[in-house]
């Protein structure tokens, strides 16, 4: 790639499991025309960095920053709650932001509070909800929910979650004609003690995630509007580490004042260099 200066500054961190590639964009460093095969290139796993994602922070007229999200295979996203209270983390660590901040996506406007560890943010508000769909997928009927919460969410109560093809199923809803065009994440849920279990197909990622952020919001909304929970909603993940959801308001699109809570963690620091986008 041209005039990119090498090395390139980043950190390394995860929420519950998500993890990313965040970089400080603020002085640019790539062209915009290269973003996204330079993410696609670093979030490679065992040829470069690897990670579900990347952030690029860059400076804002109307918030304390913004950024510029894309997913490992180059794909640009509007929203991403693991990652928001990662880039909350990273923006109240290098002195972008007070611990109370809000960044610009292409979602909208969020609002986070970092605490040590622990990121609060109040999602953009959810929309397009839609219940009891009946849709046919490898020979199997499923009843599927929906939402988006910053992106689309398909959302599946299952009994079994252990047994559950989650990427042979979720890659075929991913992609199944009732999403097109633009195609859905998928979480299978069940209930527990505590709250809610979730397992995600993450489009972008094409794969299972050890977490989803905006995936487990959609999970605790749905949830709560077909009458298993109320909030706060405790959403245990893949990679086992739990997220809290508070939300006022039920059933669709009367909900409001969403806030997704967990962890946020630095993994590393580190210096790309060019030889991170060889193949």
């Amino acid at each position: 790639m041209k005039n990119i200066s090498w090395p390139i500054s980043f950190w390394k961190m995860s929420g519950a499991g998500n993890d990313f590639i965040v970089i400080d964009h603020r002085k640019p460093l790539i062209e915009p025309a290269q973003m996204a095969e330079f993410a696609r290139l670093v979030c490679r796993r065992k040829f470069s960095v690897g990670a579900d994602g990347l952030f690029l922070i860059e400076c804002s007229e109307r918030a304390d920053f913004k950024w510029r999200f894309f997913n490992a295979d180059g794909s640009e996203a509007s929203m991403c709650g693991n990652g928001a209270r990662c880039v909350a983390r990273f923006a109240y660590m290098q002195g972008i932001a007070a611990a109370r901040m809000r960044f610009e996506t292409l979602a909208g406007m969020v609002d986070a509070t970092v605490a040590d560890t622990q990121v609060t943010v109040r999602m953009t508000p959810p929309h397009s909800f839609r219940f009891d769909r009946q849709l046919e997928v490898a020979g199997q009927m499923f009843m599927v929910h929906s939402a988006d919460t910053g992106v689309p969410h398909a959302v599946i109560f299952v009994d079994d979650l252990e047994t559950i093809d989650v990427v042979g199923l979720g890659r075929q809803l991913r992609y199944h004609p009732a999403f097109a065009p633009a195609g859905t994440n998928v979480n299978f849920v069940d209930q527990v003690v505590s709250g809610l279990r979730v397992r995600t197909y993450e489009r972008g990622v094409e794969d299972e995630t050890m977490a989803c952020g905006t995936g487990a919001v959609a999970a605790a909304l749905i949830a709560a509007a077909k009458g298993y929970g109320v909030s706060p909603v405790e959403i245990v993940t893949s990679g086992g580490v739990a997220l809290t959801v508070h939300f006022t308001g039920k059933q669709g699109e009367g909900v409001e004042h969403v806030l997704l809570k967990g962890p946020a963690h630095v993994i590393y620091q580190g210096e790309l260099t060019a030889e991170a986008l060889g193949e």
